[in-house]
């Protein structure tokens, strides 16, 4: 009798997981029935209704399969809802979409939203912290990764955070990095196996990049990869005494990976100090690199560095996109395995990611001045233009031709598209030594008084670069939004006037756009849910999502 009672911690315990964090709303029944994300999940690739990860798979294109929004129906796209997280006037995250539930940040703060209604689900909060530098000291955060019940996140002071999907409650937490050395953290985590890999930022403040992998079930450290290289390692050379230690190269923006080459791909930051180069002589290995990794054991396959020896604050941090085609179709190479990055230097590359060979650089920016070229080994050929006490003028400028936020490609078309920024500065170099608690950067830059800055949506072919058609935007050229391309024929960006707009992907011409009315810091995404399709975008404070009357 009473032998009911024994199960009570049981569902005691039940009942707790299930319970929204901080005590928010009421459990949703959607929530009670969160399927586990498998291996399988994160494999698929283009995503359809499910967005599992940052880029929407693991090839960084952010194609979408789905094709209800097209060109012949976009004109009719509407809001559907709009969310407020709080925490944050800059949101840059890309939500995660998973079995109709949306996981989204905010400074330091995760929100699960039910992706039909964007009604809240559960919040888990965590402070900002203090005692920050630079980006961090910012509390930017670009979104999470999901692993069978488990979300992941990074914090600004460099703490990994597991999360219980249903409930938002923590799991557990791993302190990846020292916020006193100035880490930071502001990308979104990869899962890839069984591993969560992160990265940090902070390479402007003089600390030493790396890249970590910790198990996803119980957070403990699998492999660490440091990217600038300790004394009589290879590439060791440019770092004399202890400048090794504040050299910079920081993994602050997710990777991509390759299942069937078992590579993981991630890119590094810019050397420190930024513009002045007397105290690290040399190509400053791995800065301004893509590093291509064996995600079982952290070691370094190949590399291939973007700007040797940089002085411009040329971060490699934008995404490396892998592209496929078909055998004989690259005049350079026999090769279908490619890998080409947009980089903030000015030229669009592209390598055989299965070995890390160079095969081309194209330029595509009117305006350039730095260098002049790119050998046949993709050494870029300088100009000799370097910053200068009195100031040099440097195309491209401080922000580069393009930037963190994300290109896309579709295989339909052949094209790759990206926010490009024709802009110039005045560079100067006054070398200072590493100081606890300052960023590291041997002086800055200056807009010169008649400079004028615009953003242009570029759309180039793949694997030759060229320039198939450009679409100039309206503004101040101070926009930081990304682009998505869909099997709808379709390209989604956020324009340089806080408008989310959609363009035919063949051709560049305006289908459609709404006004956020604010500043858009983050790359639009696309999911589903039976059988209808959202496109979202966080723009300024505020997350829009979109679709067609039904």
């Amino acid at each position: 009798m009473k032998s009911w009672r024994r199960f009570v911690p049981l569902l005691l315990a039940i009942a707790t997981a299930l319970l929204p964090a901080r005590g928010e709303g009421q459990q949703p029944s959607s929530l009670a029935s969160v399927s586990t994300v498998g291996a399988q999940d994160l494999l698929v690739a283009p995503p359809g209704a499910d967005w599992t990860s940052y880029n929407g798979d693991y090839t960084g294109r952010r194609y979408s399969s789905l094709n209800e929004i097209n060109a012949s129906n976009v004109r009719k796209l509407r809001a559907s809802w709009i969310f407020h997280p709080g925490n944050s006037q800059k949101l840059e995250a890309t939500p995660v979409v998973v079995r109709g539930i949306m996981y989204v940040t905010s400074a330091n703060d995760t929100v699960a939203l039910d992706a039909r209604t964007g009604r809240t689900l559960w919040r888990h909060q965590r402070a900002l912290s203090s005692g920050l530098l630079d980006d961090a000291a910012a509390h930017k955060n670009r979104g999470v990764a999901v692993w069978q019940n488990s979300v992941y996140m990074e914090t600004d002071d460099a703490h990994l955070l597991c999360l219980d999907a249903r409930s938002g409650a923590l799991r557990w937490e791993v302190e990846y990095a020292d916020k006193v050395k100035h880490y930071g953290a502001t990308s979104a985590p990869l899962v890839v196996k069984d591993e969560v890999i992160v990265g940090t930022s902070g390479g402007d403040s003089g600390v030493r990049g790396f890249l970590a992998a910790f198990d996803a079930a119980t957070g403990t450290l699998k492999w660490r990869l440091w990217t600038i290289p300790a004394p009589g390692e290879f590439g060791s050379s440019s770092w004399s005494g202890d400048s090794y230690l504040h050299g910079g190269g920081t993994t602050w923006m997710p990777g991509t990976y390759d299942p069937a080459l078992n590579t993981l791909y991630w890119t590094t930051s810019n050397p420190a100090p930024d513009f002045a180069g007397e105290s690290r002589p040399g190509d400053d290995l791995y800065t301004d690199c893509v590093l291509a990794i064996d995600p079982d054991t952290g070691k370094l396959k190949w590399y291939f560095q973007f700007t040797p020896h940089d002085l411009y604050d040329y971060d490699a941090n934008e995404t490396p996109v892998l592209v496929d085609l078909p055998e004989n179709s690259v005049a350079t190479g026999e090769t279908h395995n490619l890998l080409v990055q947009a980089n903030r230097n000015g030229f669009l590359y592209t390598l055989d990611r299965t070995n890390g060979k160079f095969l081309n650089a194209v330029q595509f920016l009117e305006k350039m001045n730095w260098a002049k070229t790119v050998d046949a080994s993709g050494r870029p050929v300088l100009s000799g233009r370097i910053p200068t006490t009195q100031g040099t003028y440097i195309c491209p400028g401080i922000n580069g031709a393009t930037n963190w936020f994300s290109p896309s490609y579709n295989p339909d078309t052949g094209l790759f598209y990206v926010i490009a920024l024709e802009n110039c500065n005045q560079f100067f170099a006054d070398p200072k030594p590493f100081a606890r608690g300052e960023t590291y950067y041997g002086t800055g830059t200056k807009m010169p008084p008649d400079e004028q800055s615009q953003k242009v949506l570029l759309a180039l072919s793949i694997p030759d670069g060229k320039p198939v058609w450009r679409y100039p935007q309206v503004g101040h050229g101070d926009s930081w939004a990304g682009t998505l391309t869909t099997a709808g024929g379709l390209v989604f960006f956020g324009d340089d006037a806080g408008f989310l707009e959609a363009v035919d992907a063949k051709t560049g011409d305006v289908l459609w756009h709404f006004n956020t009315g604010q500043t858009i810091y983050a790359s639009p995404m696309t999911y589903a849910i039976d059988k209808i399709q959202y496109v979202t975008i966080l723009a300024g404070s505020d997350v829009f999502t979109f679709s067609l009357p039904h």
